[in-house]
């Protein structure tokens, strides 16, 4: 096909409102092309790559900001018009929700959420880097690179309207993660973890391409709003009681894709490779893999189980089965989560099974949505808007986890560099040294108390918008009185590990060896400022206006 058939077949419309709602990909891909051209060029020694790293990811959240608001609060806003008038938005542009680059991308205010969030988490992880140093001048070029290249991977996946960019961008945002967890030459142990990290998303990868063929040879269509429709168009008024080939290949490749999505997110039983690439990876790409992979993975996973909604008997059983089975698969995740990390001493190994048991919370969430969505029998009477607060309240949570996740692994990385350790015991009487390290560690006490879901903290009202969730959707299935009754008993658990590590830094005495911590206000200013959001988000009208837009963005995708 010429490219004037392309361009004919795409629209004389289609072309430029993608171009527009791509545009800060756009600066994105830019930003990585400018970076690579540095390595080639020797210019990082005129200019500092880190500071062309941060500055193009400041445009893109700039960017991703401003379609944002404008779908969120309209066009007649006078202090936004500036930047509306700079990105050049149009009401058929970013304002006009739906498909574009032809269907295989989405444009929503579910997306442009997540790709908020993941534009301004990745200028909070730049900056941390500047700050600790790593990496250094020599590596920075590649570092960014793949940091923003994974960045990019992100982005697509939270807007994937096509199973081919369901694959795509899952293997755009794990392959440079491969490598930034072997970025540490020389270092044996981040070697080790990054091999095993290869292997096991080599693994998952091929299993969920698999998974992918299989549910487009049987639906005739890659395109994910076309899945539900194709399905019940084919088994007719069947349900899954009938062992036909059907609906036991459905099942199969459903379940194929969800290994991969499982991976990323490091469910058990797929997260064997998480503690070892945490404890092997510096903090700050610990920090990066924590929050980033894990609110893009969600982001897609939510689309993937959305598209397999509708009228029919089979599918309506599809989802509750995917529902019950999420709901199984997230009381492992954060029961064995939370009982790894009690044993743990290395400080990123425990954040690591932290980072499991909390995603087995948010999980819940999905757990929840589903069988709201598909109950068995007769109508539950509950509505639309009770399975919109299971996105709220996961929405929310990720909102907050954003910032209390990111201000643990920068106190760790901080005090990495004054220490050289990352284990408990390097902890002990932290608080008796400098006015900073001290702010430091009642920064990190905030963010493991935000954790726990210990009020006025943030985390406590984002796990109470879960448990809600699930509280409704166990008037619909048993299971998740389960689910709920686990969750809250995983909270209480969850408390003696975070504590341990407080009460090393300000109950115990520290080591003789152990030498002064000083360090630069500059760090106590940036761990401040991230760790301000987790006080706010549990008690100041932000919390209001986060769980406000979360509740816009729920009720457009499922109205």
């Amino acid at each position: 096909m010429s490219v004037h058939q392309i361009l004919t077949q795409f629209g004389a419309h289609e072309l430029p409102r993608s171009l527009q709602i791509f545009a800060p990909e756009l600066v994105l891909c830019i930003t990585i092309i400018l970076l690579l051209l540095f390595r080639m060029t020797g210019l990082s020694r005129r200019l500092p790559v880190h500071l062309v790293a941060l500055l193009g990811s400041l445009i893109v959240f700039i960017g991703v900001f401003t379609q944002f608001m404008y779908q969120r609060v309209g066009v007649d806003n006078n202090v936004l018009q500036a930047l509306y008038d700079l990105w050049r938005v149009t009401d058929n542009g970013v304002g006009t929700s739906g498909p574009y680059f032809t269907g295989l991308l989405v444009h929503d205010a579910f997306a442009m959420f997540f790709r908020l969030g993941l534009s301004l988490f990745v200028v909070f992880v730049v900056a941390l880097t500047i700050l600790t140093g790593i990496p250094d001048e020599e590596d920075g070029q590649d570092f960014y690179t793949l940091l923003l290249g994974a960045t990019l991977g992100m982005l697509l996946a939270v807007g994937s309207n096509h199973l081919l960019m369901l694959f795509l961008s899952v293997e755009m945002m794990s392959v440079p993660s491969y490598a930034l967890v072997a970025f540490q030459k020389g270092r044996k142990q981040a070697s080790e973890a990054a091999l095993k990290y290869v292997i096991y998303g080599a693994g998952t990868a091929g299993i969920m391409l698999y998974g992918i063929s299989l549910l487009a040879g049987l639906t005739g269509t890659a395109l994910l709003p076309e899945l539900g429709e194709r399905i019940a168009h084919a088994a007719g008024e069947g349900t899954l009681v009938q062992t036909n080939s059907l609906t036991i290949t459905l099942l199969l490749s459903i379940l194929m894709v969800l290994v991969g999505l499982a991976f990323k997110l490091s469910l058990v039983p797929f997260h064997f490779w998480c503690p070892d690439a945490f404890e092997g990876a510096t903090a700050e790409v610990c920090a990066f893999l924590s929050v980033a992979s894990k609110a893009a993975a969600f982001g897609l996973l939510v689309r993937f189980v959305l598209a397999f909604q509708g009228d029919s008997p089979l599918l309506h059983q599809i989802g509750l089965v995917m529902g019950l089975a999420l709901g199984v698969v997230a009381i492992v995740t954060c029961t064995y989560g939370n009982l790894a990390a009690y044993l743990q001493n290395n400080l990123k190994r425990m954040l690591a099974y932290s980072t499991i048991a909390h995603a087995g919370y948010m999980v819940m969430a999905i757990s929840a949505l589903l069988v709201i969505l598909n109950p068995p029998g007769k109508p539950s009477g509950l509505t639309t808007q009770q399975a919109a607060g299971c996105l709220e309240g996961l929405m929310y949570y990720l909102g907050v986890y954003l910032f209390m996740n990111l201000g643990a692994f920068a106190c760790v990385a901080l005090i990495r560099n004054e220490t050289f350790s990352e284990d408990i015991s390097a902890y002990r009487g932290l608080v008796q040294n400098g006015a900073v390290t001290q702010f430091l560690c009642v920064c990190l006490s905030c963010c493991f108390f935000s954790l726990i879901g210990i009020p006025p903290m943030g985390g406590f009202f984002g796990k109470l918008a879960i448990f809600r969730s699930v509280y409704e959707a166990g008037s619909v299935h048993w299971l998740l009185w389960v689910v709920l009754a686990v969750g809250a008993v995983n909270t209480v658990i969850s408390l003696f590990y975070y504590l341990r590590v407080m009460k090393a830094m300000f109950l115990e005495s520290p080591a003789p060896e152990q030498q002064k911590v000083q360090m630069p206000q500059v760090l106590g200013a940036y761990v401040g400022l991230i760790t301000l959001p987790v006080l706010l988000l549990g008690a100041s009208p932000l919390m209001a206006y986060l769980s406000s837009t979360a509740r816009f963005v729920a009720t457009r995708l499922i109205p």
